[in-house]
């Protein structure tokens, strides 16, 4: 019968296994365990690497290319080095790596990476995760409800996005160097067959999914009433027939599943 291992042995196999992880996320700065032929260590070191680097290109693959080979591998090195994400989930990765660009981005002397670079990442995770989002429990809806006589209830499957780079036209010749004056605001939805989707949406209707967010027991006319006043409206009738017309428009593009019952 073989002796169980003593705390010794355990130890020592513990710090080999750190030594190993150490070095596969930093060759450079790490060395390798002793004994170890570097011929084979050189297969970990490119299996650990390209396939988090292909997982992350997949997600980000605007991103990676607009960076370039050289800024895109020094990023994901960095991240496979410096940052220890919470969840071993694939589909949770590039939601780690936006942590991490936040963490980059917010240290300005201690990144080359461009100022849209964290909104485009999330912009581009955004979909991924409208795709694999489950669909929480609802209250009772009514789908041919007055939307200005009772009280909205907004697809959590359609989410409004506001973001200080027009990201969702990244990705051609033109590159952004000055921050735009107006913000970008997005609706992301995902169809009953499961596509995802995105729209433009003014500053009065993003305002208004706001609203129906954050006070989701008050009617359509409650929110109007309060957006007039916001906006300094004198002519409140005509502020309530556009805005009526906006509901309608936000329930037949997904946006409004219709009116709460109660």
């Amino acid at each position: 019968m073989t002796a169980a291992p003593g705390h010794a042995e355990i130890e020592t196999l513990r710090e080999q296994q750190f030594a190993f992880a150490a070095h596969l996320r930093d060759p450079q700065g790490a060395p390798a365990p002793d004994g170890l032929e570097d011929r084979r260590l050189a297969i970990y070191r490119d299996l650990f690497y390209n396939s988090l680097e292909g997982l992350l290109a997949g997600n980000f693959p605007v991103l990676r290319r607009l960076l370039g080979d050289g800024v895109w591998h020094a990023t994901v090195r960095a991240f496979y080095r410096d940052f220890r994400c919470r969840t071993p989930l694939f589909t949770e990765i590039g939601r780690e790596f936006i942590q991490y660009l936040e963490a980059r981005l917010s240290d300005e002397g201690a990144t080359t990476l461009p100022p849209w670079s964290l909104e485009l990442a999330h912009y581009e995770w955004v979909e991924l995760a409208l795709e694999i989002a489950e669909r929480p429990d609802l209250p009772d809806v009514d789908a041919g409800g007055d939307l200005l006589a009772h009280a909205p209830v907004r697809n959590p499957l359609a989410w409004p996005l506001a973001y200080q780079w027009p990201v969702h036209a990244l990705g051609g010749d033109a590159a952004l160097e000055t921050e735009p004056s107006q913000p970008t605001l997005l609706l992301v939805l995902r169809d009953d067959d499961g596509k995802v989707r995105f729209k433009a949406l003014s500053a009065v209707t993003f305002r208004l999914l706001q609203r129906i967010d954050a006070d989701p027991l008050a009617s359509g006319r409650e929110h109007l009433l309060a957006l007039a006043s916001e906006a300094g409206a004198s002519d409140i009738e005509g502020f309530l027939r556009d805005g009526g017309d906006m509901l309608v428009a936000l329930r037949g593009a997904g946006a409004l599943l219709g009116t709460r019952i109660v």
